[in-house]
């Protein structure tokens, strides 16, 4: 009788398991059409007479003799303003969005976010360092690098704060999850005041520029700020999925994880430079977006569970949706200025964070 409830017991989970799979999979391919439909909406937003019609004739017609689906202005706009705006988007999109799933199932709790670990202060710090200093200490560097100077000195700004947050939390081939998160906070700090100390000596012009880039914005998108990061971000995204396995082991506890067979201090060490990858290359060129990480893992949780086989990619396709949208919002709701995207997700998701602490507050007392 007990043999016979165990079996039952296990065709019941198996069961449950292949409809929330068979679940996941239609949320994948709802979010990849949702994708499809968030690029056109991206393309075809603004001041311009490019509609979704006219973009979708002028991919099908390519250079056919006779395509004037699209005037010379629009398709100006389309693929040389337009184009490269919504490609920046959707990588940056992806890449905060699983960051956050990432972060989540390392260290174990849906209130975590790629900020935790300073990743985006020094990206911050780099960045605001190139603005201020740009003319006199660091001239030369600016000078050689041109527009680049500023997406790869973030870029370095938070790969520094990462390796030394990892030489902190790592004591004798071992990372404290637990110091890595107290550090993170710690250097995080550090770098917001020495970002701090920068502002202050801003001119009224630099004041302007960091503000508008603390804010967070698509509107630089150009093909060589993708090219510089481009290629670190589809990196980033496309080692993580790997990370899945890891991840599911990883919720039942450190020591089950191992005993499981899975590579502990590896899996860490894997995740946290991916994620500093992915959110340092981010914020390089887009400045200060929040709230993707945390709460597009979050929502996916509660339409297709906590498997990260599925959640990674959700998240990934979810992320580059939301902040395709955002950037459409950003772009006409005050037309013709524009207003900062990361306003635009901050309003948004404030108060989803606030509702994920009031689901919580068994866990996290108020």
């Amino acid at each position: 009788m007990v043999d016979q409830s165990i079996a039952g017991a296990g065709t019941m989970a198996t069961a449950s398991d292949g409809d929330r799979s068979g679940r996941a999979r239609i949320v994948i391919l709802l979010l990849c059409l949702g994708l499809a439909v968030a690029v056109l909406l991206s393309l075809t937003s603004g001041a311009s007479d490019a509609s979704a019609v006219s973009v979708v004739g002028d991919w099908l017609l390519g250079a056919a003799p006779g395509n004037e689906a699209l005037s010379a202005r629009d398709r100006l706009i389309v693929y040389d303003i337009r184009l490269p705006r919504a490609t920046l988007g959707v990588l940056i999109g992806a890449a905060l969005a699983v960051s956050g799933a990432v972060m989540q199932g390392l260290f174990r709790n849906p209130l975590a976010d790629p900020g935790l670990i300073g990743v985006s202060a020094g990206s911050s710090l780099g960045a605001v360092a190139v603005i201020v200093l740009g003319a006199t200490v660091l001239a030369p560097v600016t000078s050689m690098l041109g527009t680049l100077a500023l997406p790869l000195a973030a870029f370095c700004g938070g790969l520094a704060t990462t390796l030394v947050l990892y030489q902190v939390a790592t004591r004798h081939g071992r990372t404290s999850v637990a110091t890595m998160l107290l550090a993170g906070i710690a250097l995080a700090a550090l770098a917001m005041a020495l970002t701090g100390i920068l502002i202050f000596m801003a001119d009224d012009r630099q004041l302007r520029d960091l503000t508008f880039w603390q804010l967070g914005s698509l509107a630089g998108a150009t093909w060589q700020k993708i090219g510089s990061v481009g290629p670190v971000i589809v990196l980033a995204l496309a080692a993580m999925p790997f990370l899945a396995r890891g991840l599911n082991a990883l919720a039942l506890g450190e020591a089950t994880a191992g005993h499981l067979g899975i590579p502990v201090q590896r899996l860490k060490y894997t995740a946290i430079i991916g994620v500093s990858a992915a959110v340092g290359a981010s914020v390089a060129v887009s400045g200060g977006i929040g709230f993707v990480g945390i709460v597009v893992p979050h929502l996916l949780r509660l339409a297709i569970g906590p498997d990260n086989r599925y959640l990674l990619p959700a998240s990934a396709l979810l992320g580059a949706c939301l902040l395709l949208l955002a950037d459409a919002v950003a772009r006409t709701i005050v037309a013709p200025a524009e207003l900062p995207i990361g306003i635009v997700t901050a309003i948004a998701g404030a108060p989803f964070f606030l509702w994920i602490l009031l689901r919580k507050r068994g866990v996290v007392d108020l």
